[in-house]
């Protein structure tokens, strides 16, 4: 009973919730991501250099035969566009803790509160 016990109270934590709820989100976001980059942006960046190259699939872009760094060109674009994402989200997340914070009235200190404390009990 102990270990079953123990493991439901870690389980149940906070903490582990929100990083469940983080991996599951994190796991849609990825995919609405991916694909924007892989359908949408990719084949616009890239659709000049496959009709320079006069190819029509990303796969056949290649050097030297056996390079393919249309691919790689891909996973790149990918990887800017997945930190920029990322960049804006902290962003947006920073600005609203700072207009919480600010918004918070701000208490007295702990050394007010003795002296009043202190002066109370003169009294």
């Amino acid at each position: 009973m102990g270990f079953v016990s123990e493991f439901k109270k870690f389980a149940m934590k906070g903490n582990v919730i929100d990083l469940a709820i983080g991996v599951v989100i994190g796991g849609a976001f990825s995919k609405i991501i991916n694909s924007l980059i892989e359908d949408v942006l990719t084949p616009m960046i890239l659709q000049p250099a496959l009709k320079a190259a006069h190819l029509t699939n990303l796969q056949d872009l290649t050097l030297l035969g056996s390079v393919k760094y249309g691919m790689f060109l891909s996973a790149v674009i990918n990887f800017v566009i997945v930190a920029f994402a990322l960049f804006i989200v902290i962003k947006g997340i920073n600005a609203a803790k700072k207009k919480e914070a600010a918004a918070a009235p701000a208490g007295p200190t702990q050394e007010q509160l003795l002296t009043e404390i202190r002066d109370l009990l003169k009294k």
